[in-house]
């Protein structure tokens, strides 16, 4: 509950400013960092002030005890000091420096989890995450400057915070709006749908987005400050989002064919899971409606990185829209299986992304999925063919997963191998 009460201020506390540094054509200038640097102090100084000032309120309001209270606490002190390492980070993310940059990620988590570990181990409880926190952000802190030092300097220039704010207003808002798309209908949901039918959409969702959060997540947060770095080279950025593309496809495709067929064999092997069967049909649809947001996101990245936050702004605001009025209305004749048909429904506006891409860049989308899409289909088949007469055992199973794995990985080397060749010789030869 305190990580979600967190996770909500700090939509307030940037003004979408990062962003804006990274997908600045120019060189940065010691005004813009300060002036960044700047802004966002204030910002986050006033919600701080704001939480820590508020905080024994909302302890009362969710029923907290005062080991939640400190969490709480230590949470908010620990919104402020990663706030100390925006500059640094978007001093290494310009570079595409990411091999830096995933140091302090590294070292804070280990620090997170050696100190909650060791102090629960003692018998702290709740409160081992209290102190696990404030070493997160310390340790976070501390190795992000050693890494990539800057001087911290406050200074504040109405020019700069004009030209910024005409980029991060409206990515923010792209955020805010998509809190509302999202968390907001979830709420929304809670009191027009049984319990059980949220957790059964919430169990769907978090299984059918399992390819994104392994694959697209990392990837995006590559992919914006490199088209932003190649935005005025439209050649470059061309190729760059095709690859893109045709790596997520690659990835997410076989993937999530692998989940469609293998979700219901391996939730009658497990009896504690037979509980989310009613969840079934919602899944399928979720996971299809998933793969079309892997190749969405990478696309609305680039329209972002090339200035055209507008636009995305309103494809934001068409897709809440949509996700709101489907919902409501497929509910009312489909259940909570309407919930995943309005996203579904919603997904098949990459139609309308693509479209708004190639105005810009003239890349080919078709030509960078085709191939993993062909293999997927193969490997689809053949799944459906095996399942039909193997055993459903876990053995089996995994022997009849494998078989796809292999056909999959054969069609691509067959249809891709040129592709595949270049994209690891590019790797080598950098």
């Amino acid at each position: 509950m305190v990580s979600a009460i967190i996770n909500f201020l700090g939509y307030f506390s940037d003004v979408g400013l990062a962003a804006a540094l990274i997908q600045k054509k120019e060189s940065l200038t010691p005004e813009d960092l300060s002036t960044t640097f700047t802004i966002q102090q204030i910002l986050v100084g006033a919600v701080v002030v704001i939480a820590l000032l508020s905080s024994q309120t909302i302890s009362s309001f969710y029923g907290l005890d005062a080991t939640g209270l400190w969490l709480l606490r230590a949470l908010v002190i620990s919104f402020f000091l990663s706030s100390l390492k925006t500059i640094p980070s978007i001093l290494l993310e310009r570079k595409l420096d990411f091999n830096k940059l995933v140091i302090p990620q590294i070292l804070e988590t280990l620090g997170f989890y050696v100190v909650a570990v060791i102090l629960a181990w003692q018998g702290y409880g709740i409160v081992s995450f209290t102190w696990a926190v404030v070493a997160r952000a310390v340790i976070g802190l501390a190795a992000m400057y050693i890494i990539s030092p800057w001087r911290i300097s406050l200074k504040l220039s109405r020019d700069v915070a004009r030209k910024l704010m005409r980029f991060g207003v409206p990515f923010q808002l792209n955020s805010f709006i998509a809190l509302l798309k999202d968390d907001l209908l979830t709420v929304f949901l809670g009191k027009v749908l049984p319990f059980a039918q949220i957790g059964y959409i919430g169990w769907a969702k978090k299984w059918a987005e399992v390819p994104l959060r392994l694959i697209m997540d990392s990837v995006i947060r590559v992919t914006f400050p490199a088209f932003s770095r190649l935005q005025e080279h439209k050649v470059h950025l061309r190729t760059a989002i095709e690859k893109t593309l045709f790596g997520l496809s690659m990835a997410i495709f076989p993937i999530s064919v692998g989940l469609l067929f293998f979700v219901q064999p391996l939730i009658g092997i497990i009896p504690k899971y037979a509980k989310w069967e009613p969840a079934l049909l919602s899944f399928y649809i979720l996971t299809i409606s998933s793969v079309f947001a892997g190749l969405t996101t990478p696309l609305t990245n680039a329209l972002n990185a090339i200035g055209k936050i507008k636009v995305t702004l309103g494809l934001m605001v068409m897709w809440t829209a949509l996700t709101w009025v489907l919902t409501l209305t497929l509910i009312r004749f489909f259940g909570f299986n309407g919930v995943p048909l309005a996203f579904l429904l919603v997904s098949t506006t990459i139609v309308v992304v693509v479209g708004l891409v190639k105005r810009e860049v003239q890349f080919s989308f078709w030509k960078s999925i085709y191939g993993a899409l062909l293999a997927s289909v193969l490997q689809g088949t053949l799944y459906a063919v095996l399942l039909r007469f193997v055993p459903h055992s876990l053995l089996w199973l995994i022997i009849a997963g494998s078989a796809g794995v292999i056909l999959y990985a054969g069609v691509i080397w067959i249809v891709e191998k040129k592709r595949i060749s270049d994209t690891v010789g590019s790797f080598r030869t950098q």
